[in-house]
């Protein structure tokens, strides 16, 4: 190893450049290139896990992720730069490095659910520490290639580092995706990101632990920091469970994260919620003022409702009140996320509040993202419903666009009728008035309905008829002579459609100037965040 024995990581005189110390020296760059695999691996993982934190302690996913990344981006530049200040003692700065990576990584959920119910500002925290993180992978990066400068001419060196560097963090990213979010969550992953960087310190000080100049104090704080990991893993659920308490006023009974979201239900004496990434659900304290207005209007003004499809509405409630019509005889429930639909037809709150409606011999269940399905599908259906969610999200702008409602009317049989939920006509009006248009705008007529939820607000809807089967106006009369009598329902009656239909005069307020919604030109997203910062 006579690279790194000639340069100022160690006093000692280089051995002679035999058979053996060719093979040494290789020996040496290989492990190097390891060490930074594995931490561009972390690294990775590191990004993905903070933005996610981000998302579901604050929301507003792109604004988070794009903060984050940028952030730690930019960190990375500054950890870049100050590596060039430092000199001496290589191996050692290396090696201290990876162990504040190890701790900070292991245990930024731990803090961040910790510190969530004592402030409002938990994404500055978070950005904090994303840009500590971004400040250590930039330093280290520099100090690898630098260490095996002497084993590979400059091309080859820098080229090969940056290779594994980038290599590791495509397994990192299949990592986080396919393995560590969905089975370890965010209460242990960051833990498994941590415990990487200590075995690449590890394995390093063990190696070459002759080259090591400081070597009590870089062997003390490798002991801190293993009983540091071994704290946080034996402390870090009940810590998360405690911040996510915080989180919500009632006792939580259930939580889970999936590949696509956060879930969580909680009770408070005879009533339960179900909030997902935080936002509320249903709360069974009123959702049939939700579920039935979606539902029963649209059933009963289509010509037939023998083929059902629910987009959406994964927690079967929608489910449950199709299955109230006599003349249901198949129902296609398209959800993307399969745990969701696992969990309503599986826990004993969910099943006794759905009434075990995925156990209907005539439903089926498909997990899938709803535009996908409806391209692929060559049924046609009596009554679409799209209980999906909130578009609160770039990601969900396709679902809420010109073509995909043009795409659930070649899938209409004639006479059928379309459903959708359009957010709230008071918090977020701009968007309200985007869904009626670009719905009108795929070639239906609609009727727009609204209704006051005590937990949730005002909360609107848009119901959609073929325009070729009926103008808006005649759509309105037919709507408004609608008994639901026949039906055991909770809330809805012809009084209450009567009253959903109607809506004050400044309802439709600048409804001129906003636009139609397109994947290409998503207005929608900026018309919701608009709306929701206003409303609060």
């Amino acid at each position: 190893m006579w690279g790194l024995l000639t340069s100022k990581l160690s006093p000692i005189s280089p051995p002679l450049l035999s058979s053996t110390g060719v093979y040494r020296v290789r020996y040496v760059g290989l492990t190097l290139k390891i060490a930074v695999f594995a931490t561009g691996c972390a690294g990775i993982v590191a990004e993905f896990v903070l933005s996610t934190l981000a998302t579901y302690l604050s929301g507003n996913a792109v604004l988070q992720w794009t903060i984050v990344m940028s952030l730690m981006l930019f960190a990375m530049g500054l950890g870049s730069r100050l590596s060039k200040y430092f000199k001496s003692h290589l191996l050692d700065l290396f090696l201290v490095t990876e162990l504040g990576l190890s701790l900070l990584c292991a245990a930024s959920a731990i803090l961040a659910y910790g510190l969530f119910g004592y402030t409002a500002h938990i994404h500055l925290f978070i950005y904090g520490l994303a840009m500590a993180i971004g400040i250590l992978i930039g330093f280290e990066i520099p100090l690898v290639t630098r260490l095996n400068q002497d084993y590979e001419e400059l091309r080859l060196n820098i080229a090969s580092v940056m290779e594994k560097d980038y290599f590791g963090a495509l397994v990192g990213g299949l990592f986080f995706a396919f393995v560590a979010l969905p089975y370890l969550g965010l209460t242990y992953t960051p833990i498994v990101l941590g415990s990487i960087n200590f075995l690449v310190a590890a394995v390093l000080l063990i190696m070459f632990f002759n080259l090591v100049e400081r070597k009590k104090l870089i062997a003390g704080l490798f002991t801190l920091c293993f009983f540091g990991l071994l704290t946080l893993g034996l402390t870090a659920r009940p810590i998360i469970l405690y911040g996510e308490q915080r989180q919500y006023r009632d006792k939580i009974i259930f939580a889970e994260q999936t590949p696509y979201q956060k879930l969580v239900i909680t009770r408070w004496k005879d009533n339960f919620w179900l909030y997902i990434n935080g936002q509320t659900q249903f709360s069974t304290f009123d959702e049939e003022r939700y579920h039935e207005p979606l539902v029963h209007p649209a059933m009963k003004l289509a010509a037939r409702n023998n083929n059902i499809l629910i987009l959406g509405g994964g927690d079967g409630l929608g489910l449950r009140e199709i299955l109230k019509h006599k003349g249901v005889q198949k129902v296609t429930i398209v959800d993307l996320d399969p745990a969701m639909t696992k969990l309503a037809a599986t826990h004993p709150i969910l099943q006794q509040i759905n009434q075990g409606s995925f156990g209907d011999t005539r439903v089926k269940v498909v997990n899938q993202d709803a535009a996908a399905f409806l391209k692929q599908d060559n049924s046609y259906y009596d009554v679409v419903i799209a209980d999906l969610p909130d578009p609160d999200t770039i990601d969900l702008m396709h679902v809420y666009s010109l073509g995909f409602y043009r795409l659930i009317r070649k899938h209409l049989t004639r006479g059928g009728v379309m459903v959708t939920q359009a957010s709230s006509p008071y918090f977020t009006r701009k968007a309200f008035i985007c869904i009626q248009k670009t719905v009108r705008a795929a070639g239906f007529s609609v009727l727009p309905l609204h209704n006051q939820i005590a937990t949730m607000g005002e909360w609107g809807w848009v119901l959609a008829v073929s325009d070729d089967l009926a103008d808006e106006a005649t759509l309105k009369r037919r709507a408004l002579k609608t008994t639901f009598n026949d039906l055991p329902l909770k809330f809805l009656n012809q009084d209450a459609l009567i009253s959903m239909a109607h809506f004050g005069k400044d309802a439709l307020t600048g409804a001129a100037e906003i636009r139609i919604n397109t994947t290409v030109n998503p207005v929608l997203h900026r018309y919701y965040a608009a709306g929701r910062w206003d409303a609060y």
